[in-house]
């Protein structure tokens, strides 16, 4: 239920920790545990579907797929789950309204801002209700507009319950965290 910002300078280990926490990595020693259970100890297919339930991802550089609209973009982790193309479809809708990108659902990636490709990012991080957000530097590409955007959009997330992960330099993003940890050479410092 918590909004953590994990800062540091660059190299302090701050998106290496961020892939542990999400299970794209594992520790090569000690625990990541989520819910109370080792990601370390799940078979490759319980660690994915943990993931693609659990976890939403927002990378600093989107992600997103250039041939799929933004629309196609949000609906992709839901399709991995068999979630009906109908209800694919209105999830992505929903999200996309949220994010305040509903006139832009038939746009490509290319045809979209910076801004607004984070946005898609963040939608499709949702699409399956995770109950934690994990994002590297996410206005780390933006403009200072932007970014507060973005912010605003982080802010209302947590509000609604959504656990968030912030890695990033910036101290705006850090204002707005309940919780900063704090790194330096691969160690929690603070």
């Amino acid at each position: 239920g918590e909004y953590v910002a994990i800062v540091g300078p660059s190299g302090s280990g701050k998106s290496t920790l961020l892939t542990l926490l999400g299970g794209l990595d594992l520790p090569t020693s000690g625990t990541v545990a989520i819910l109370g259970t080792s990601l370390s100890a799940l078979p490759d297919r319980a660690l994915t579907r943990l993931r693609l339930e659990r976890i939403g991802f927002v990378f600093q550089r989107f992600h997103l797929l250039p041939v799929l609209t933004a629309r196609e973009n949000v609906e992709l982790p839901m399709a991995e789950m068999g979630v009906t193309p109908a209800s694919r479809r209105a999830r992505a809708e929903e999200l996309l309204a949220y994010v305040g990108l509903a006139e832009r659902a038939r746009h490509r990636p290319t045809q979209l801002s910076g801004g607004e490709q984070q946005r898609v990012a963040i939608a499709r991080a949702l699409a399956n209700r995770p109950a934690i957000l994990l994002a590297d530097e996410p206005t780390g590409e933006l403009d200072a507009a932007t970014g507060r955007e973005i912010l605003a959009l982080f802010r209302r997330l947590h509000a609604d319950g959504t656990t968030l992960v912030v890695v990033t330099h910036a101290e705006r993003v850090t204002s707005e965290a309940s919780r900063v940890v704090r790194m330096l050479d691969g160690r929690i410092v603070d």
